[in-house]
């Protein structure tokens, strides 16, 4: 059963039919969100109701979009772990650093619970053909979501795209094109060809049930810390569904009353200064974000110059009374070593961003040493083998080996 009444326009307030499929909001072009009766579902659902269930991300089912589990497109998307970090977290000077290990689902990245959803309402509408722009591994995953439902995909992406994201769209058989130039361009070659292909377009948050997916991150984490949150979220920005979806997911848990403090974390907003529209727009005080221009990052996920969702993000930071901050681009490859050689966590060139905003926040004491802190991996290490260089030393093994240099 289905507790959906509705889709919200997130700026004008405009109400629309769930029954029927939904891009942008039709009045003014900005994300629909979409709205349950929590009053019914908080009668009917309990925490109690997720003892022995499944340990995925369809145990929330009563609290997701789909109408009938039949049409449910997954590939096992698991709880993924939370694993504190005591070295790392001395390297700051704190006493409690968590790492919710996003890495550990589908296709290597948090893109998984997005379009396991987006899929699956897809295919409950009868839709058989999609397509969606991507900086990496948003289209990794809906190739391959697309292909377990059976359905025609498409994906455009910037020509710099990291290889191995490139290969797994073509692996999963989706009709994989590169562009020369930013998301925002691939972004554009989607909606213009909506019409004449027949796709339904997929991008982030130009569609209601990404959102819904990312929103098990903050109902996981919340169950994963016996329903008391955390303190502080370092969350890396790009399109920004992740952040929106948890700050989402805390206000319905508030209202089913299965929180035991009404406290919320602070929600921090992470972007490269390589590509941080967002945090140009929270310094300036402003909703809306201006276009970043000449965008360029090796974090290829926050390599997104404007958000259609910018001021989701916006507001969700400033309700939480959180930051959007920038951390310097030439550390990037330095956070990702030192967490691998702390820890033997392998971050995405995106998280490691949040690091490098852990380390300015600490010094703006923005955050304090006592504080419970989450930092999201996003997604494996592995798929970014550009983003680290090893100049390691070689050994010759037609000669004596100095042991003295090993």
């Amino acid at each position: 059963m289905s507790f959906v009444t509705h889709l919200e326009c997130a700026n004008c307030g405009q109400r629309y039919e769930a029954a029927q499929v939904h891009n942008l909001c039709p009045a003014c072009q900005r994300p629909l969100w979409v709205r349950y009766d929590l009053t019914a579902l908080k009668r009917a659902f309990s925490k109690r109701a997720l003892f022995g269930r499944p340990p995925t991300i369809w145990r929330y089912l009563e609290m997701l979009p789909v109408n009938d589990p039949a049409n449910i497109v997954s590939l096992t998307e698991t709880i993924t772990p939370i694993l504190e970090t005591k070295r790392l977290a001395a390297e700051f000077g704190l006493q409690h650093l968590f790492v919710k290990d996003e890495s550990r689902l589908p296709t290597g990245s948090f893109k998984a619970r997005g379009m396991a959803l987006a899929i699956s309402k897809a295919k409950e509408f009868g839709i058989t053909r999609v397509a969606v722009p991507t900086a990496g591994n948003a289209g990794g995953a809906m190739a391959a979501y697309a292909a377990r439902a059976g359905m025609e995909a498409y994906v455009f992406m910037p020509e710099d795209t990291p290889a191995i994201n490139q290969k797994e769209c073509y692996l999963a058989g989706a009709k994989t094109f590169l562009v020369n130039g930013l998301i925002t361009d691939c972004g554009k070659i989607v909606g213009e060809g909506k019409q004449t292909k027949g796709w339904f377009d997929v991008s982030t948050l130009k569609e209601p049930y990404r959102i819904e997916g990312k929103k098990t991150m903050g109902l996981e984490l919340a169950e994963q810390f016996d329903w008391q949150l955390p303190d502080v979220i370092l969350y890396p920005t790009g399109g920004g569904t992740g952040l929106i979806g948890m700050w989402k997911a805390f206000a319905e848990l508030e209202a089913l009353g299965w929180l035991k403090s009404p406290k919320k974390p602070r929600m921090f907003a992470c972007q490269s200064t390589g590509c941080a529209p967002i945090v140009v727009a929270f310094d300036k005080g402003e909703r809306f974000a201006k276009r970043f221009e000449n965008a360029a990052t090796i974090a290829s996920g926050l390599r997104v110059p404007a958000a259609v969702g910018d001021f989701m993000i916006l507001d969700a930071v400033r309700q939480s009374g959180g930051l959007a901050i920038a951390a310097p681009e030439a550390d990037i490859p330095k956070w990702m070593r030192l967490a691998s050689t702390k820890e033997g966590i392998a971050l995405c060139p995106e998280t490691a961003v949040c690091l490098g905003a852990l380390e300015l926040l600490m010094q703006r004491g923005a955050v304090k040493s006592d504080e419970r802190i989450l930092v999201f991996n996003t997604g494996a290490a592995q798929k970014y083998p550009e983003a680290v260089t090893a100049p390691l030393p070689r050994l010759d093994v037609t000669k004596l080996i100095d042991w003295e240099k090993i």
